[in-house]
């Protein structure tokens, strides 16, 4: 059995990519940061997916009712 690399890493790339996608919309950052970033994520998967990473907004921290 096989197992192709490229198809692997294809697969975490989507699955990271989806987990920015979802950080960036649920950020508190303008409608228009988040299309551009979004866009951003798709066109350049990995590159996108990197500067995401590390200048890109990120989703507020849910807070439980428990204090």
């Amino acid at each position: 059995m096989r197992v192709e690399i490229g198809g692997f890493f294809g697969l975490l790339l989507l699955i990271v990519d989806i987990w920015a996608i979802v950080n960036v919309a649920g950020s508190d950052s303008s409608n228009t940061k988040k299309v551009i970033w979004i866009v951003l994520i798709i066109l350049l998967p990995l590159l996108g997916f990197i500067a995401w990473f590390l200048l890109g907004p990120r989703s507020r921290p849910r807070q439980s009712g428990l204090h």
